[in-house]
């Protein structure tokens, strides 16, 4: 079990503007960039055309051709985020191109070079990750239009087509369902000392209702299965099992904890040794963190250790915010000594929506991970480029993923209160 740390009460309440965190789209970017400036039109032209160019089995071939460009001339922020967004998808692709079973081992200069300068630029690891992935690689059709799924697109994609787009936007509205929670988190926060009890009260009640409607959107991601039919809008959401694990997976893989990839990969021109990093994951959300942190969820030591590396994977302000939450005073202290018999109810009702959404996470993930492995290896065959044998039993980000989400939904509703005397 994870050893409790020592809580240093912080001083200064939390504000979201401090982590860059946004009170409209929470944690993700606000409107991302699509384009990058002139300069950067090689990467552009090579990202605007990513999926055909991997099914042709040709992007290797466009990027060993790519001027070496430093990310020196790139002025803002939201230029940098595109620029790890692109060169991120760039990466993906070149190493897995030809699938896990010829995986390209050194990621040439004219890529590693800028891709570890941007990512020192932005304290992110030079690989795809999830603020890349869904926090970027958005946008609006209609700039005046609601963030709802038929009204987004991504900025750039993997093969995969509309399964691809479906599970990358019905991330991003996971991610938009959570900001009322993330708010209520932080005046909850806030509440605790001096002690606010209608205040907190309150919060607690709208983190739940958060948490909530995060579960009903992620049931888009297939066949509406499980939603409310308020969140599930056309068959354009829907996300298809065989392809997700046939064609997408493996460009969400990475090359740490990787049977595919066991060395790692070599960054040409940055290290002469292979550089580990994990792939792409869940646990890359800054969300569910904020959540376990407030609520005071203590994981399994190999759970807790496999999630805290992910938080290197994360922008260093919203790692901020998770540090901060934790040596905030601590909310179930505050539970349990206050003898507030409504508080102690909204907290396990918090706990228990949280352990249902992650029960319906391991249901999504058995239908899209095990079922959809079994079918594979029933037929033998997969459009493009797997079936990623390597990865069969694993996540993206590495983990024996079923024992691990079990083992986070576990601990969740280990964590429920009992009454009092």
């Amino acid at each position: 079990m994870e050893p409790q740390r020592q809580r240093v009460k912080t001083t200064l309440p939390l504000s979201l503007g401090r982590y860059h965190i946004s009170e409209d789209c929470g944690f993700l970017l606000p409107n991302p960039l699509k384009e990058l400036p002139d300069l950067y039109r090689p990467w552009m032209e090579i990202a605007n055309k990513l999926a055909h160019l991997i099914e042709s089995h040709q992007l290797r071939a466009h990027v060993n051709k790519m001027p070496l460009l430093s990310c020196a001339l790139l002025r803002t922020y939201r230029e940098q985020r595109l620029a790890h967004l692109v060169l991120g998808f760039l990466s993906m692709g070149y190493v897995w191109q030809e699938g896990d079973a010829h995986p390209q081992k050194v990621l040439p200069r004219n890529l590693a070079l800028p891709f570890v300068e941007v990512s020192s630029i932005l304290g992110l690891p030079p690989i795809l990750v999830h603020s890349d992935l869904v926090l970027t690689n958005w946008m609006k059709k209609n700039p005046e239009g609601p963030l709802e799924i038929r009204n987004l697109d991504t900025i750039v994609s993997f093969p995969g087509g509309e399964s691809l787009r479906g599970f990358v936007l019905v991330t991003v509205l996971v991610e938009k369902a959570a900001v009322p929670g993330i708010m209520a988190l932080v005046q909850a926060v806030n509440a605790i000392s001096p002690p606010d009890q209608d205040t907190l009260l309150q919060a607690l009640q709208r983190l739940k209702l958060s948490i909530q409607d995060m579960t009903s959107t992620l049931g888009q991601m297939h066949d509406g299965a499980g939603a409310s039919p308020v969140f599930y809008s056309s068959a354009s959401d829907y996300v298809d099992p065989d392809i997700f694990y046939a064609v997408i997976r493996i460009f969400l893989s990475g090359w740490k904890d990787n049977p595919a990839m066991p060395m790692g990969l070599i960054y040409e021109g940055v290290s002469e040794e292979p550089l580990q990093y994990s792939g792409g994951s869940a646990a890359q959300s800054t969300v569910l963190h904020a959540v376990d942190e407030f609520l005071g969820i203590r994981h399994s030591q190999e759970s807790a250790d496999f999630l805290c590396r992910m938080r290197d994977y994360m922008p260093p302000s919203h790692k901020a915010f998770l540090e901060d939450i934790h040596s905030a005073p601590s909310l179930r202290d505050h539970v349990l000594s206050s003898g507030h018999g409504p508080l102690r109810t909204a907290y396990n009702q918090c706990l228990e929506t949280l352990a249902e959404l992650r029960s319906y996470h391991i249901t999504i993930v058995t239908k899209y991970l095990v079922t959809a492995a079994a079918r594979a290896k029933s037929r033998g065959l997969s459009p493009l480029p797997g079936p990623p044998r390597a990865l069969e039993d694993r996540g993206t980000g590495g983990t024996q993923v079923l024992s691990f989400l079990k083992s986070v939904r576990n601990r969740t509703l280990e964590m429920i209160l009992q009454p009092s005397g």
